[in-house]
């Protein structure tokens, strides 16, 4: 399907009703433009806007922001409702220009507070901006035709954004019961019509205006589905400074805008020429993924923006020649003076650039914990933490951030119980390397440290060391089972390891090899007298008669390396050492000794014993 986003097509509707006449109660000084005055004089009194002109100001702020950054496939259409409907202006690209409807606004002219307010109603504006969405654009009329054997592949989306006064809550949703079947009914007459296009997906943005000290009988609620076509969202604003704050949010939302804000710009005060002063200018442009990293907290963390700070405009400079991309812009506040002046400077060459200050904070907080070889580090080599990793360095943290943490610690703990394998390094060690539950513990300690090294950035750092703190702490009980299969692992491994060194070492004497086995049966009678008495507790095993090696002279061991033909010939040797008949006094002996020549006695009466023992193959004979 070709793309044609949402955005494609706004609908603004406003509320012409009396009601829009009443005072937003913002007052402004008047008297303060006079730079003196006489004595006598009395002084001006101060106005105040109607809701009508503050829906008005921050809509055209809204078109004219958008016409700046996306001047082309961007469609605004303008519609004002009081008794019948206004449209100010058409899909036409021609028509998309704040002067025209500036113009058109001029000959609506303010609300009548006299007007009967039973003959006016939002919902004439709210079914024409329905109406308007059906209608074909120039762009969607070329994708069309471009593929004209499948033109129902282009889709068909807008978003309806409505200023108006409610009453309440119900009155809101009776507003979204209208725009949904109005939907509905404009769909099956555009599926009969080659000049309309039935609407796939409409977003309704209902914007609540109310006075300053009242209080709202709206309440705000976050986008939600109505249908599988409608979704709405409602915004309760008090009129002024607020309406005007809100929009630039949406507006920014809306279009996938980015803030930068240029610091530090010296200029010299009108009032006093011999004086300057620094002032701070905010733009909006298209949103560029490279700059997400450098962004910086305003408004108490509500609002997200890239710092740049003003550099004295050089010459020739070579490091500000090279550019990754240029985008359009649109300053915030277009009427002020730092405003104006910012754009002809960068009209005219001047460049700005990041604070060196903030990048070197940004350094030492993304390398607080940084492992200079690869291979001393298990979570840098773990996918599974590349999500708590890639947010633990951010300078804030949302409540969505510490949800993704909290998710990945629980990830690990899952990994844990089911002993999947880690990504640990083996260079340069023998066997096998740590066991499971070392390399989890090792896993731990590191994530650990790397959570510690950011936890007094924020409160919720410490809520993402407080998930790990609470998912290493372990009950008794699965602390005594794990050092038990701790235990039998580090005894299996014995065991091979004894097979392996049999096989492979002839020269290995058999006073280790029986040590080796005392050993094993000290290991299973302390885990037998671990394990605690139960139903489930197997049956001991029977004890093996253990061999007496207090007399035994274990030969001296070979130094330096050992060459291969002597591996060769101690392993044939002890294979050709198992298939020899075992000699008859060994089957006879005790202890490894032998009592010879029982049968002679003599002349004193008593036995004279010689005795023999035997060692490797080897027969010893002594008195």
């Amino acid at each position: 399907m070709r793309i044609f986003s949402v955005s494609h097509k706004t609908a603004f509707v406003v509320d012409h009703c009396p009601y829009m006449a009443e005072s937003s109660r913002q007052l402004i000084e008047c008297d303060m433009l006079t730079k003196s005055r006489s004595q006598g004089v009395i002084p001006l009194a101060p106005v105040s806007k109607s809701l009508w002109t503050c829906a008005i100001e921050c809509s055209m702020e809204y078109c004219r922001i958008l016409y700046d950054v996306y001047p082309t496939k961007k469609l605004v259409n303008y519609i004002v409702s009081d008794s019948e409907v206004h449209i100010l202006n058409s899909w036409k690209q021609e028509n998309q220009n704040t002067q025209e409807l500036m113009t058109a606004l001029a000959a609506v002219g303010p609300p009548n507070p006299r007007q009967d307010p039973e003959c006016c109603s939002v919902l004439h504006g709210l079914v024409a901006a329905v109406e308007s969405l059906c209608k074909i654009t120039e762009y969607q009329h070329e994708s069309r035709t471009t593929l004209m054997d499948t033109a129902d592949r282009v889709a068909n989306r807008g978003r309806i954004i409505c200023l108006t006064n409610a009453k309440s809550d119900t009155h809101v949703r009776m507003l979204e019961d209208c725009v949904l079947e109005t939907i509905q009914e404009q769909n099956k007459r555009a599926a009969g019509s080659d000049r309309l296009m039935p609407i796939q997906q409409c977003e309704l943005v209902l914007v609540h205006i109310y006075p300053q000290g009242e209080e709202t009988l709206v309440s705000d609620r976050q986008k939600k589905e109505l249908s599988s076509v409608l979704s709405s969202e409602v915004h309760s604003v008090r009129a002024g400074r607020y309406l005007a704050g809100k929009l630039n949010v949406l507006v920014q939302q809306h279009f996938d805008l980015a803030s930068t804000t240029i610091t530090n710009i010296p200029m010299k005060e009108e009032q006093h020429a011999n004086t300057s002063a620094n002032y701070d200018v905010e733009l909006l442009h298209h949103r560029d993924p490279s700059f997400h990293c450098m962004n910086t907290s305003r408004d108490s963390g509500l609002k997200e923006t890239v710092t740049l700070k003003w550099c004295t405009p050089r010459t020739n400079s070579v490091e500000l020649h090279y550019c990754t991309g240029a985008y359009r812009i649109s300053p915030v506040d277009v009427n002020s003076r730092p405003s104006s002046c910012l754009t002809n400077f960068l009209l005219n060459g001047v460049s700005c650039r990041t604070p060196v200050e903030r990048a070197k904070f940004q350094l030492e907080r993304h390398t607080r914990y940084w492992p200079m070889i690869i291979s001393q580090t298990t979570i840098f080599n773990m996918q599974a933490v590349v999500p708590l990793a890639n947010l633990i360095v951010k300078d804030t943290l949302t409540d969505e951030d510490v949800l993704t943490c909290q998710k990945t610690v629980y990830n690990l703990v899952d990994m844990e119980r089911k002993s999947d394998p880690l990504p640990i390094s083996t260079a340069g060690s023998r066997g096998k390397g740590p066991k499971r539950d070392e390399q989890y513990r090792i896993m731990w300690n590191e994530l650990e440290t790397l959570v510690k090294a950011h936890v007094g950035t924020s409160e919720r750092h410490q809520r993402v060391l407080d998930c790990i703190s609470a998912c290493r702490s372990k009950p008794p009980e699965e602390e005594e089972r794990k050092k038990r299969g701790r235990k039998r692992e580090d005894k299996e491994d014995k065991t091979e390891k004894n097979g392996k060194d049999t096989e492979e070492k002839g020269w290995t004497t058999d006073s280790e090899r029986l040590k080796g086995v005392m050993e094993r049966e000290k290991d299973e009678q302390s885990e037998c007298e671990i394990i605690k008495d139960s139903p489930d507790s197997p049956e001991p095993l029977n004890k093996k008669p253990r061999l007496a090696t207090e007399e035994q002279q274990p030969p001296e061991k070979s130094k330096g390396p050992v060459s291969l033909l002597t591996l060769w010939t101690n392993r044939i040797t002890q294979a050709n050492s198992r298939k020899h008949q075992e000699f008859a006094g060994r089957l006879s002996s005790v202890n490894s000794k032998a009592e010879l020549y029982q049968h002679l006695k003599e002349e004193n009466g008593c036995t004279k014993k010689s005795k023999a023992m035997f060692y490797k193959d080897t027969f010893f004979l002594y008195a």
